[in-house]
Parts: C-alpha cells; structure tokens; sequence
C-alpha cells in the first residue's frame, strides 16, 4: 500500500512541475505577458476573483501530493480519482476555449496524460476488496 501512495504522490509531483513550468514558459510569451499587463488574457478579465480561482484550481494538485500518502485506501482512492478526473476535464476543455499555441498544447498533452494515468492508477491500484468479517480468522492451507 505505501508503494503506491508514494507512486501516487511522484505523479503529482510530475503533474504539479508540469502545471507550475508551462506558466512559466507561458509567462515569457510576449504576446499573452501583454494581455496579462493590459489585465485581459484570452478575451478574460484578470480580476481578484479570476486569480483566486487559479490559485485553488492550483492547489488541487499540490494538495494531492500530501493527501496520497496520509489518506486511508477508500478515501484516497475516491480523492484521487476525482481530483485526476476534474484536473483532466479542465485541461482538456482549456484547449477547446482557443487554439493554443505549440508549447501550451505540449504541456496540455503531458498534464491529461499524467492526470488520466493517475485516475487509472488509483482506481485500479487501491481497489477495496471485501473485508472478512469481524471476529473471522482466514487460514492458511498448508501443501504437504
């Protein structure tokens, strides 16, 4: 099980650094760095509320590298699968709102490749069997 919560964890990580560097790379794009001045970016307004909703939508994944590795089986599994689900969803539909350019589209490739890869991991890897019943001891069958 700590296998896989540390597996988990190194696939947030990757998606995180690949979040965090294509805004940065996007940042030294002179043509969106002017919209951002100007405090309109792709036809949005880069207001207090647009900010904190970049910040929380940030923090998901970030928030996902601690909660994989202290999360029980069941709540882990549903946490990832739904934050790897939604961050999927929402990259993939940022590639619908405009065309992006090569470097945003290279990124975008890699973050739902990871995200969806991390739904497929936590589904299948921390899968709940059924629990024996209190008070049952299994035993073991001994070949002679």
């Amino acid at each position: 099980m700590e296998s896989v919560k540390s597996k988990l964890s190194t696939m947030w990580i990757f998606a995180t650094f690949n979040y965090l560097y294509c805004d940065v790379v996007t940042l030294m794009d002179r043509n969106v760095l002017k919209e951002f001045l100007g405090g309109r970016v792709g036809g949005v307004d880069v207001t207090q509320g647009f900010l904190l909703g970049a910040g929380m939508l940030v923090e998901i994944p970030m928030a996902m590298l601690l909660l994989s590795r202290l999360l029980g089986r069941r709540v882990n599994r549903l946490a990832n699968v739904a934050a790897g689900a939604l961050m999927t969803i929402v990259q993939a539909g940022t590639l619908a709102v405009h065309t992006p350019t090569p470097y945003y589209a290279f990124f975008s490739a890699i973050e739902i490749a990871c995200t969806a890869a991390i739904v497929w991991f936590a589904w299948t890897r921390l899968a709940v069997g059924p629990v024996p019943a209190a008070g049952r001891v299994e035993r073991a069958t001994v070949l002679s």
